[in-house]
């Protein structure tokens, strides 16, 4: 399901002030919001869907969510 652009719009300020980059352009290039790496490889499905929803790496969603 799509986000409304004022939930992107949200969460783009969201990552903006905690991570200085945003949300969106950072899912969209393929990169970490959080480090800035590059996020293309997954352990699982899972982690996969969490980056469409957080734009976290697999390193990054590992240290958040542990």
């Amino acid at each position: 399901m799509s986000k409304s652009p004022e939930m992107i719009a949200a969460l783009d300020q969201m990552s903006l002030s905690m991570y200085g980059r945003s949300r969106s352009v950072c899912i969209a290039a393929k990169v970490c919001v959080a480090c800035g790496v590059s996020a293309d490889k997954f352990d699982d499905l899972l982690s996969r869907r969490e980056y469409q929803l957080s734009g976290m790496c697999q390193k990054c969603q590992d240290n958040t969510y542990e």
